[in-house]
């Protein structure tokens, strides 16, 4: 797997210090496969931001990182990355409030735990029935496997028809930004950020997953 770059600069896609910038893009891969409801943000015929929230799935290969997903034809999304192919696509981890309880010192402000991976694409439209067929159970196998049975029994008439009603389309990465902000720069809130997540909600769990995953904090062993 080829190294995606970042662009000319730090600050290509999004704000982006250096204590939150993922220094390993497996970590980008992670994130963009469990959570693949991403927002394809491109510029409309207005020159205005157009976005649509989807379900992609990622495909290496060839050495290329490419984001495989469909609207309604209907849809005027297809349009705009036809006349204009290069779009943004934004992926949103987990997330959750963050206390300044966690500090062991009054003189701090809350603020916001996030993981997110923004990316630069240049799409290619898909419009073949093969094709589009190959993405569907890309997208099939990643959310409901048992469903690929019945969309075969469904008959070809029925697939051929609810084909023409979507727009599938590739979007080829060429440009990727993974920003882990977990408070990393501030070491002295982390035993305390880590327990207060674990005990929370989804969102805060999986935040204190990942910051077990980075090493933030020690594995939690359950030994008295």
């Amino acid at each position: 797997m080829k190294r995606i770059t970042a662009g000319c600069c730090n600050n290509v896609l999004m704000y982006l210090p250096a204590q939150f910038s993922a220094k390993d893009q497996s970590h980008a891969r992670q994130l963009m496969r469990e959570y693949p409801f991403a927002s394809l943000i491109s510029v409309d015929d207005d020159g205005l931001p157009f976005v649509t929230p989807l379900p992609l799935h990622l495909l290496e290969e060839n050495g290329d990182m490419l984001l495989l997903g469909h609207c309604a034809r209907p849809n005027p999304h297809w349009r705009y990355l036809q006349a204009r192919p290069q779009a943004v696509v934004s992926f949103m981890g987990p997330q959750a409030y963050m206390s300044p309880k966690v500090y062991p010192d009054l003189t701090r402000v809350p603020t916001w735990s996030y993981l997110m991976v923004q990316c630069v694409v240049q799409a290619r439209l898909v419009d073949t029935f093969a094709d589009k067929d190959r993405l569907l159970k890309h997208l099939i196998q990643d959310h409901d496997p048992a469903y690929a049975a019945q969309w075969r029994g469904l008959g070809e008439d029925y697939q051929h028809k609810m084909m023409s009603g979507i727009q599938a389309f590739e979007l080829k990465v060429t440009q990727l930004q993974c920003k882990l902000k977990l408070n990393q720069h501030r070491p002295e809130s982390h035993a305390a950020m880590h327990a207060a997540y674990a005990d929370g909600n989804d969102n805060e769990r999986a935040l204190a997953d990942w910051m077990l995953r980075l090493g933030l904090v020690g594995a939690v062993t359950g030994e008295s």
